[in-house]
């Protein structure tokens, strides 16, 4: 697994399945498989959060819990 982090771009690749980011016009940011634009910061932690649930860890995982908190907020 790899995440790319530029200017305008972000991706995370995982193996077979590539989730991306994008970065709108209006600055916020479009994340493939998230119902609504974050900000640059919430972006990242959504690559995060999905990397990390890729690597197998669970709902019950104190990171998972924290990040998606942050990303519902």
């Amino acid at each position: 697994m790899a995440i790319s982090i530029n200017d305008d771009s972000m991706s995370l690749e995982m193996g077979w399945e590539g989730h991306r980011v994008w970065n709108a016009a209006d600055g916020r940011w479009e994340v493939s498989g998230w119902p609504a634009p974050l900000d640059r910061n919430r972006a990242i932690t959504a690559m995060v959060l999905a990397e990390r649930l890729a690597a197998g860890h669970g709902d019950d995982d104190p990171f998972v819990i924290g990040w998606h908190a942050e990303l519902t907020r």
